[in-house]
């Protein structure tokens, strides 16, 4: 199997996850944990393990003037990104939320334009449209996004962890040319660790870790282990090999994936709106990750 195909694997499981990440998170912070109690947990858990891989099978060192560009993606990716995602979907919906996360791949490909020099070409752009209407048929039919009260800071926040999350990919991109994975990876969690400790301690020593049910520990323990280690892993795996804009549009799958569930819970079902919002997302998927190649070129090249 080529590195391109195992690229584009690894973003199909990470969307599995995020896609799932909605409903989980929106649990935990509507139960027992406060949305700071949760992203503490989070980051201090997701350090420790990327600290204990990193240690263990990769002891590679980074460049001094590369920890202020590991320190900025960690506060950027890790620690705004995921702080407002949680803060925001307190005060929101995960209907809401998903809404705002399909312009994700508009901003990466204008941030990537403008900071790494990454191309739009019309076969992208027709894809993201692609992509972005079929999310939007199949998210908005039938749905009303809320500007009203609360929800509309909840949507605000969301909006602004989807900005950094969108900076987070194209920033980290030269970096994981450089070294590998789970060296990023320890860096980045370590210095949003450092930024929200401030912030999270206070709710951190009020977790009531005693009374916490089965449901709560299992929560996190996705959170932690799926959505944090295993994602972001997969994630910096396939920005090796292919550009933030094509990281960015497997945004668009987590609809798809979130009405499966629900078919396959029995709380939804399949109907005509919701096969052409697949078949315009799925189109858009090809679109977007097709290159002509050259001859001469490499795979990897003709994707990048």
């Amino acid at each position: 199997m080529s590195q391109i195909r195992r690229a584009h694997l690894s973003l199909l499981g990470t969307t599995l996850i995020f896609g799932l990440h909605y409903t989980v998170a929106k649990a935990l912070i509507s139960g027992q944990l406060t949305p700071m109690q949760v992203i503490f947990m989070r980051l201090l858990g997701g350090m420790i393990l990327f600290w204990l891989v990193q240690r263990l099978f990769v002891p590679e060192k980074v460049e001094r003037k590369d920890l202020f560009k590991l320190a900025l993606c960690g506060i950027l990716g890790f620690a705004l990104n995921q702080g407002l995602f949680y803060e925001g979907l307190n005060l929101t919906t995960p209907v809401d939320a998903s809404i705002i996360h399909v312009l994700n791949p508009i901003l990466v490909l204008i941030f990537a334009t403008i900071l790494i020099g990454e191309r739009i070409t019309l076969t992208k752009a027709a894809g993201i449209l692609l992509g972005a209407s079929g999310a939007l048929i199949l998210i908005l039919f039938g749905k009303k996004l809320s500007f009203s009260g609360s929800s509309a800071t909840g949507n605000l926040l969301v909006f602004l962890n989807m900005i950094f999350y969108a900076l987070y990919l194209v920033m980290i991109k030269p970096l994981v040319g450089k070294y590998h994975t789970t060296t990023i990876l320890k860096w980045v969690s370590f210095f949003a660790f450092l930024f929200i400790l401030p912030f999270s301690i206070k709710p951190a020593l009020a977790i009531p870790f005693s009374s916490l049910s089965l449901n709560t520990w299992l929560g996190m323990a996705f959170v932690i282990l799926l959505a944090t280690f295993v994602a972001y892993f997969l994630i910096n795996f396939a920005l090796q090999r292919v550009s933030p804009s094509v990281v960015s549009y497997y945004t668009y799958l987590q609809p798809v994936i979130a009405s499966v569930s629900s078919v396959s819970l029995g709380t939804g079902t399949i109907t005509g709106i919701k096969v052409l919002a697949a078949l315009l997302i799925f189109s858009g998927v090809f679109v977007v990750t097709w290159q002509r190649k050259r001859p001469g070129v490499s795979e990897e090249v003709a994707e990048g």
